[in-house]
């Protein structure tokens, strides 16, 4: 059900969308309590998708352990290590024919699957347990040569604060760089209660004292120093081209390629993506 509210685009007028605000809010009123609970099930539970392409021969399947519980892990090649971190209700199946590509260059693709995502433990999805994730998996490797993102992933790269990714290069994939804007927009679309909505945040932000409002994926990307190429479909529907290519005109460390037709998810193995990883290698 999260999927139908964040990927909701429509401005459109519906009676579903006046149904929805209405019962929400009464329920808040009613029921705060219940409330909540209901709505951190429906808001923060992604959906488990199948996998979306098929293994790539040599992958070796391994576990990691964070706060959220097991990550599932999926490696593929030898060499220095790119870490694969995808979106919201994605999976690292979603990465293979790219982890393919980075193999083929002498490179280890590391995958996982996020917390509350594909094979991984772990119930909820959201910023801070995806940064935890991310951080567990960067605590699993020696080193890292660099990292690739898709949509909800590239948003919790940024925010990561780990040592081992402030000097490496990125390549972001569909990116969420208006994050809040992003949410909040797509929630309040859905004709859901901001009210309740709200709650949940705060729930969220004394559960892990993390601050909401400290999300900002596009001025702390202006602060790195690493190169970071962005490859972005001037049509997506998901999250906006026009804020990438505003990254881009802005920031002298990044580049934009910008695809046509790829929309938000066949982005991530068109030819582009795999020419702008030679790129960040060469």
């Amino acid at each position: 059900m999260s999927e139908k509210i964040y990927f909701n685009t429509s401005h459109k007028f519906s009676v579903k969308k006046s149904l929805v605000s209405l019962t929400t809010r009464l329920h808040h009123t009613i029921a705060p309590k219940h409330a909540k609970k209901t709505a951190r099930k429906l808001l923060l539970t992604p959906a488990r998708t199948k996998p979306k392409n098929a293994e790539p021969v040599g992958l070796i399947k391994s576990e990691v352990q964070c706060q959220e519980g097991i990550l599932k892990t999926y490696q593929l090649g030898t060499g220095p290590v790119w870490i694969l971190t995808h979106g919201w209700s994605g999976s690292a199946s979603q990465f293979y024919p790219l982890m393919e590509h980075i193999a083929s260059r002498g490179y280890t693709a590391l995958a996982y699957d996020h917390p509350g995502h594909g094979q991984s433990g772990g119930v909820y999805g959201h910023i801070p347990a995806f940064v935890h994730g991310l951080e567990a998996i960067l605590d699993s490797v020696d080193q890292v040569a660099g990292l690739v993102g898709h949509s909800m992933g590239t948003a919790s790269a940024i925010e990561c604060h780990h040592q081992k990714l402030v000097d490496k290069p990125m390549l972001l994939i569909a990116p969420v760089l208006d994050y809040l804007d992003n949410l909040f927009g797509s929630v309040a679309r859905s004709g859901y209660s901001m009210r309740l909505f709200k709650a949940v945040v705060s729930e969220v932000e004394d559960q892990y004292r993390y601050p909401i409002q400290s999300i900002d994926p596009y001025n702390k990307l202006k602060i790195r120093r690493a190169q970071t190429i962005i490859v972005h479909d001037q049509g997506d529907k998901f999250t906006k081209y026009s804020e990438s290519k505003r990254a881009a005109e802005e920031m002298d460390q990044v580049k934009l390629v910008t695809t046509h037709g790829q929309g938000h998810g066949r982005v991530m193995k068109c030819p582009e993506v795999m020419a702008s990883f030679d790129e960040l290698i060469a």
